[in-house]
């Protein structure tokens, strides 16, 4: 079993920047994939970023690109998004999932094994 546990969301205006983290606990050889994904009310779940566990392979959507970055902390087992320019659209919940991913579908949500309870970013314009 693997637990995740995300902190960091919050309230901003537009532009500004936040560090979501996620804390994973449990058995790692579970997962080779730690990503992010959000949620906003009326849409399907989208993947924002992914970092493989080892060899630190990153990925992005075309909506993070540029502006977010994803890294590990891997004495902490730890995954953070550092989260700049914030706009408006990227208003949701904010999941970290894990699971044993195949390199090219880290966006596909039945990939994941493991979710966390998310974490809340709202911005305002």
């Amino acid at each position: 079993q693997v637990q995740l546990v995300e902190s960091g969301g919050g309230s901003v205006q537009a532009g500004a920047s936040l560090r979501l983290s996620c804390a994973a606990s449990g058995d790692s050889v579970s997962y080779s994939c730690l990503s992010w994904f959000r949620q906003a009310p009326g849409k399907e779940r989208e993947g924002v970023a992914a970092i493989y566990t080892s060899g630190g392979a990153t990925y992005y959507a075309d909506s993070a690109k540029g502006r977010f970055t994803i890294s590990q902390d891997n004495a902490k087992n730890t995954v953070y998004l550092q989260m700049n320019s914030l706009k408006p659209e990227d208003t949701a919940m904010y999941y970290c999932a894990a699971g044993r991913v195949y390199g090219g579908f880290w966006t596909r949500v039945t990939q994941y094994n493991f979710w966390g309870q998310g974490t809340q970013v709202t911005v305002a314009s």
